[in-house]
């Protein structure tokens, strides 16, 4: 890092290279890029940012990112409220939405359960599911975790704890390849997951 010795520039990287999917070297290019931008624009960078954090939370009924009381799928009166898909992430939202084919609403959990990372269920919004069926009107819940380890133990987990309140349970029918994630997924494949779901035993 013999160039790039200036410590507010180090700091401005290493935040970059903190993001998911962020190397050093791309943190280093997206720094450099920061220090290129006329003052107004990096101005309007960080305002985009810190504007976001203020004012986009979770839905206080599916957990998923909105800026308005509720989201725009909870709140829309065509939406089928006896369904109830169950995904990792409010990307995962968007993935599914892209295919035009389900109506219904979401619960985003915001994680998955994996011991190894220290994720328990106590961690995931899995109290604000159970809620929203005990609640009543849901008749099925459709578990779209990506078809990884932790996603099908989650799916399982969660299938024991909705069984009982007498609601069906289904999983996408991947057509998912295994250790896929279904935010990079075609709609098509989604397409068909959605339609062949199977219940869960």
């Amino acid at each position: 890092m013999d160039d790039f010795s200036a410590l507010p520039l180090v700091v401005l990287a290493e935040k970059f290279a903190a993001l998911p999917g962020i190397g050093m070297k791309t943190a280093q290019r997206l720094a450099f890029a920061v220090m290129e931008m006329p003052a107004e624009d990096a101005q309007e960078f960080a305002d985009a940012i810190l504007n976001a954090k203020r004012k986009v939370h979770d839905c206080p009924v599916c957990q998923n990112l909105t800026e308005g009381e509720v989201c725009s799928i909870c709140g829309s009166a065509k939406r089928d409220r006896s369904t109830i898909c169950v995904v990792e992430g409010p990307k995962d939202v968007a993935a599914i939405e892209r295919t035009h084919e389900y109506d219904g609403l979401y619960h985003v959990l915001h994680g998955l359960i994996s011991p190894l990372d220290g994720v328990t269920p106590e961690h995931l919004r899995v109290k604000q599911l159970l809620e929203r069926v005990q609640a009543g009107g849901v008749e099925e819940v459709i578990m779209a975790t990506n078809p990884s380890v932790e996603g099908e133990a989650t799916a399982m987990y969660l299938s024991r704890l909705l069984k009982p309140l007498g609601v069906k349970v289904t999983r996408l029918a991947f057509g998912l390849p295994v250790g896929g994630v279904i935010e990079y997924t075609d709609e098509v494949t989604l397409f068909r997951a959605l339609s062949n779901r199977s219940e869960m035993e």
